[in-house]
């Protein structure tokens, strides 16, 4: 357990921001199977914000459930990025993040996300302006710097805690690397042995014995994962369970199975159809890793037409007598899933 000024962070495990995943749906889900401290929305546009854009606005929506939550926010105008966190502060969130970590084309060509890791003076306005601008808990996350000859990490650091900044997320590998090799977990290490903040560490947890190992090594306050989670719903829940000594209990193939439909077809009630069907078929995909059969089923998940026609594929998919007999997923390409997922990750994020 760690705090954010009066924020509780109990459990230590974070859900991090996954842009085009982690909405109000996934995170209610995965915090209803418990072991998650603190959630993160996915990144939030300020110039949609302020421009009072309704698809933008609603990446903000989060329900009391879900608390401890933080809204992220992104942007490079230090005046848009403090009247966006004075209203995520009037929407009740109990935390507002910036990110200085997205790596992605499209923000990083906007000047936001990590390409603010490379203009410390307007990263100091924006820290000022936003501090001035809220009361509640101000936090960022950054990755280790633009490239590995540039990694400036611990000086983000101080200039954050200089100006008010409370917490930092980092995630262990820099923009130029996207999601490619191992995180460096030294840097994290390195930043948290510098910190007078709380750090959460990000990057390659995957499983409970990588969160236990991440905590070892760098002495994180709170470990944060995100891609793991994708495809593992239960893996925040599984880390706390293996960090508090109990059993890790494997998930079963029919406990999954109603946890698929069931988050796919709260998607579909709640969603409009053209953006519910592109979603239902990210989320669909991802969660059917892992399981026997996955692959087939994500190619008819991907040939469906409608949010009603993939919702069949899936009922049907899951049926026991349709299991039996199903050969395993094959290895996952790490590399292709990497490509796929930093193309898309901000694709939704304005």
């Amino acid at each position: 357990m760690f705090r954010i000024r009066d924020v509780q962070i109990d459990p230590p495990l974070i859900l991090a921001p996954v842009a085009g995943h982690t909405d109000t749906l996934f995170r209610q889900a995965v915090k209803g199977l418990g072991g998650c401290g603190l959630v993160v929305s996915e990144l939030v546009s300020t110039e949609g914000m302020t421009r009072q854009l309704e698809r933008t606005l609603h990446l903000t929506r989060f329900e009391d459930s879900e608390r401890p939550v933080s809204i992220q926010i992104f942007g490079s105008d230090p005046e848009r990025m403090a009247a966006s966190a004075a209203m995520v502060e009037q929407m009740g969130a109990d935390i507002v993040d910036i990110n200085l970590g997205c790596p992605v084309k499209k923000v990083v060509k906007q000047g936001g996300g990590s390409n603010l890791l490379k203009d410390l003076p307007l990263l100091e306005c924006i820290f000022k302006a936003v501090r001035a601008a809220v009361t509640i808990p101000l936090t960022i996350k950054i990755r280790t710097g633009w490239d590995r000859n540039s990694i400036n990490a611990v000086d983000v650091l101080k200039l954050a805690e200089d100006r008010g900044v409370e917490a930092l997320a980092i995630h262990g590998r820099t923009r130029c690397d996207m999601f490619s090799g191992r995180a460096d977990w030294s840097v994290i290490a390195r930043v948290k042995e510098n910190a007078g903040i709380p750090i959460m560490g990000n990057g390659d947890v995957l499983t409970p014995s990588d969160a236990e190992q991440m905590f070892r090594e760098t002495g994180v306050d709170g470990v944060m994962m995100g891609r793991g989670v994708l495809s593992n719903p239960w893996l925040i829940r599984q880390c706390y369970d293996h960090l508090q000594g109990a059993r890790v209990v494997p998930v079963t193939l029919e406990e999954k199975a109603a946890f698929v439909i069931t988050f796919l077809r709260r998607v579909q009630a709640e969603i409009p159809a053209p953006v519910a069907i592109g979603k239902m078929k990210k989320m669909g995909g991802y969660l059917s890793k892992g399981i026997p059969g996955g692959a087939q089923l994500r190619e008819r998940i991907h040939a469906a037409r409608s949010c009603d026609e993939l919702l069949r594929v899936v009922e049907e998919f899951f049926r026991p007598e349709n299991l039996a007999g199903c050969a395993g997923d094959p290895p996952e390409d790490s590399d292709s899933e990497q490509e796929e997922f930093s193309e898309f990750s901000c694709r939704h994020s304005s």
